[in-house]
């Protein structure tokens, strides 16, 4: 069922949303969270779909705000809210407002959005795009317990990386960090299975990219060691090799979905490592609210071995 509203107030919303629940027979208690994007009118299709598609392992009350100030001090003037509600069909047991703030209201969104959170249930706020200096110092970022950003969209991720680094705070994350935990969990099984120390390690990825630096300050920061980062063809990281007196452990991901995992005395193999989507990144995001001590750690960590350029690591 959908609902527009044009020049209307939070409390018109919020009773649209009920009475929509109402005709369809459905009520609002299986929800577990509000899901809270900020993002722009170019942007919040693509947003919209992700976060729609992470609800469905995560019933959620998803508010897209859309910020459209005003360039001019008429357009500027013309402080108003239009909203669309939906609810049911393609957000199945979920509820989606769209919430496009004009003129003088955009700078108060968190205003609008505070009547329509969901009782009692956390709140995460995801900015897709053009992410706040510092997350929890932002009107609405301050209203979450999750704050999420994304340093792949930005021109400088490296230096995106040192400004969510100085304004960090418990509750803070980036898709950038959520992209590796496959990475992660593969490179911490093969240490467990080799049992032996690692004396250096090397990253190859794209130039600039965020999640190579956050998994070479990740092992600066768990390992103590040198980390080498090696310029590829990409995408993203294509290659991780931990240096060990016993030789090698190395997980080689060139193209595509499949990587290989080799460790010193174990045979070669092959590991599902495909690219995951950004519903995907949202829905483990979802999955755990408290605060990412280890993402924490690795963003304020020092690469203790500069960049070089293209070529394999000797």
């Amino acid at each position: 069922m959908k609902t527009d509203l044009t020049n209307t107030t939070s409390s018109k919303v919020n009773a649209a949303l009920v009475q929509a629940r109402r005709a369809i027979g459905s009520p609002a208690v299986g929800m577990v969270l509000t899901l809270v994007i900020v993002t722009d009118e170019a942007n919040h299709y693509d947003a919209l779909k992700a976060a729609a598609d992470a609800s469905r392992e995560h019933p959620s009350r998803i508010l897209v705000v859309i910020k459209r100030p005003g360039r001019s001090p008429r357009e500027r003037g013309d402080s108003r809210l239009d909203a669309e509600v939906r609810v049911g069909g393609a957000e199945g047991s979920g509820e989606t407002v769209l919430l496009r703030l004009r003129g003088e209201l955009a700078q108060h969104a968190e205003a609008v959005v505070l009547p329509l959170l969901l009782p009692d249930a956390p709140v995460v706020v995801w900015w897709p795009v053009d992410a706040p200096d510092h997350p929890a110092r932002d009107p609405l970022g301050a209203l979450a317990q999750r704050r999420i950003t994304d340093a792949y969209a930005v021109e400088r991720p490296l230096r995106e990386l040192a400004a969510r680094a100085a304004s960090y705070a418990p509750g803070d994350t980036d898709l950038a960090w959520t992209r590796l935990t496959p990475w992660r969990s593969m490179l911490a099984a093969a240490l467990d299975q080799a049992r032996t120390e690692v004396t250096s390690a090397v990253v190859e990825s794209e130039a600039d990219n965020p999640s190579a630096e956050l998994l070479a300050r990740w092992f600066a920061d768990r390992l103590r060691v040198p980390v080498e980062q090696v310029v590829s063809a990409g995408p993203v990281v294509t290659a991780v090799r931990l240096r060990t007196a016993a030789g090698d452990i190395h997980i080689d991901r060139p193209d595509g979905p499949v990587a290989t995992l080799s460790i010193p005395g174990q045979p070669t193999r092959t590991l599902a490592l495909r690219v995951r989507s950004t519903a995907e990144l949202i829905a483990e995001e979802l999955r755990r609210l408290d605060p990412d001590e280890a993402y924490a750690a690795a963003l304020r960590a020092h690469v203790t071995a500069p960049a070089v350029g293209h070529g394999q690591p000797g």
